[in-house]
């Protein structure tokens, strides 16, 4: 059902410290490495529960986890049923589907931190066999009256990890950011068809 590809973090993990920590300037992908110096778009990586929202293109709407096995907290599903109306999709009758996450108290430690209720933020929209582009997510999130996660800045992604290292505080408040997800400016994939994105948190460096 449309599950959400694995983001991979920007540098391998060292095996020696059993994972615990980066290898750092060993990039996990070679496209990592090919493009570091390329300009990327930077945007909060929130600490929440991977969500996905599938409308048809007939009238329904389903709701699903990172994996279809996932279980979402009924709380989450009870607001979601309240944020996404069918009739708010008709124009897509080929479907669509909506990646974000559930966020909020309850939701990871120091969910409470972002809100004071659950709620869903979007970070990325598929429609068929296409990803959008930001102006395209940011467009349907306006006509639908939903939070995108924040643009924190571009650079390279030696930029990115500096300002990881530095530890940022969030967009939504007084606190520790979780990390950064990353885009080349330019949408891209690789050999075999993947998204080329990326991520790393904070406390990676802790």
């Amino acid at each position: 059902m449309n599950e959400y590809h694995k983001i991979q973090t920007v540098f391998l993990r060292n095996p020696e410290t059993k994972y615990k920590t980066l290898l750092e300037g060993v990039y996990s992908l070679p496209e990592f490495e090919y493009l570091a110096e390329n300009q990327w778009v930077f945007t909060e990586k929130v600490d929440g529960m991977n969500i996905r929202v599938i409308y048809d293109g007939k009238g329904g709407i389903e709701y699903g986890g990172k994996t279809d096995r996932a279980q979402i907290p009924s709380t989450l599903i009870n607001e979601m049923r309240n944020i996404f109306i069918a009739e708010d999709f008709k124009e897509f009758n080929e479907g669509i589907t909506l990646y974000g996450e559930g966020y909020g108290p309850k939701i990871q430690k120091g969910g409470g931190k972002y809100r004071d209720s659950q709620s869903f933020v979007l970070f990325d929209i598929k429609i068929g066999d296409y990803w959008l582009l930001r102006k395209d997510v940011e467009d349907i999130a306006s006509k639908l009256d939903i939070d995108v996660v924040p643009i924190i800045g571009e650079g390279t992604l030696s930029d990115m990890v500096e300002i990881v290292k530095g530890g940022f505080n969030s967009q939504w408040g007084d606190f520790k950011a979780e990390g950064i997800v990353a885009r080349p400016e330019t949408e891209l994939k690789t050999r075999n068809r993947s998204r080329i994105i990326t991520k790393i948190k904070c406390k990676d460096f802790a």
